[in-house]
């Protein structure tokens, strides 16, 4: 950028701050930032300007630059904010140097845009390219997260363990319901697994062959899986399509599953008579004596 250029840029650096706060508070009614407290606004857009006049006296793009685009991707912010941010700056810098001099021609013209562009464009490509680098990071951290919690094997008791399916199930979450049935039934040693598809919207004849792929290789590895939660409108669909799940137990409710996987692992409920009933007992025996 020429020297004088940059000078006058630089020296007048509180006019053109002063000018881009403003430009940007009057678009902020209308756009995503309308939701952010006015606070937290006003910082965020005076250290962004701070750092693109610090980048000018640097010659240079700086750290805070990359710190800044990472903060923004933690807060939730969009890449608009850093884009549009940056036009506008841009804008109000070529206004401000261009009414320094009574003589605009063609030549002069072109040179401070250029000169500008030059300034202003390595930011945006940084920043850009820093945010989307921090936004892909933190989608695929979001998207082991949600893997997790979508297919969870849970370990209720000794040799029992339960996984609640909400949801649609696709070919890529079946694939996932799969590998976390195998995997879980050999770390809790289960001997019998509780698939209960309660929060399953549609029963259709993709997601009950995906059931059965997953009951079937629970059985080879030497388990148990019964399928709960079957609802009467589930049941009829199952039927309608002409599924097969007579190879596995079926059961109409959490509790019953429960019930029959404690049979199946040699236990059962024993229901106790209540603690009035007990003393009343007790003082029979007592009388009788």
């Amino acid at each position: 950028m020429p020297e004088r250029v940059q000078k006058i840029i630089i020296e007048n650096s509180d006019i053109i701050i002063k000018n881009w706060l403003e430009i940007v508070s009057e678009k902020r009614q209308n756009d995503y930032t309308s939701s952010i407290s006015e606070e937290l606004f006003q910082s965020t857009n005076r250290e962004f300007v701070n750092m693109i006049f610090a980048s000018l006296e640097q010659q240079g793009l700086t750290k805070d630059l990359e710190e800044f685009s990472e903060r923004l991707v933690n807060l939730g912010w969009p890449l608009s904010y850093l884009t549009d941010g940056l036009q506008t700056f841009r804008r109000v810098v070529i206004d401000f140097v261009l009414g320094q001099t009574d003589k605009i021609d063609t030549d002069y013209f072109s040179v401070i845009l250029d000169r500008v562009d030059s300034w202003v464009d390595p930011i945006i490509n940084k920043l850009v390219n820093e945010y989307s680098g921090n936004w892909e990071h933190t989608v695929s951290l979001q998207r082991v997260a949600l893997q997790e919690l979508s297919a969870p094997l849970i370990p209720v008791m000794r040799n029992i363990t339960i996984m609640p399916l909400i949801g649609t199930i696709d070919t890529e979450r079946a694939k996932l319901i799969m590998e976390n049935l195998l995997e879980g039934v050999i770390k809790h040693n289960a001997e019998v697994v509780l698939m209960d598809i309660t929060g399953v919207p549609v029963v259709d004849t993709m997601v009950a062959h995906h059931i059965i792929q997953a009951a079937e290789a629970v059985r080879l590895i030497g388990s148990n899986c019964i399928l709960v939660g079957i609802r009467p409108e589930i049941a009829q669909t199952i039927v309608n399509l002409g599924i097969d799940l007579g190879k596995f137990p079926t059961k109409s409710s959490l509790r019953k599953g429960f019930e029959t996987a404690l049979e199946l692992t040699n236990r059962k409920i024993i229901r106790q008579k209540d603690s009035a009933s007990a003393i009343e007992e007790m003082i029979e025996s007592l009388d009788k004596e």
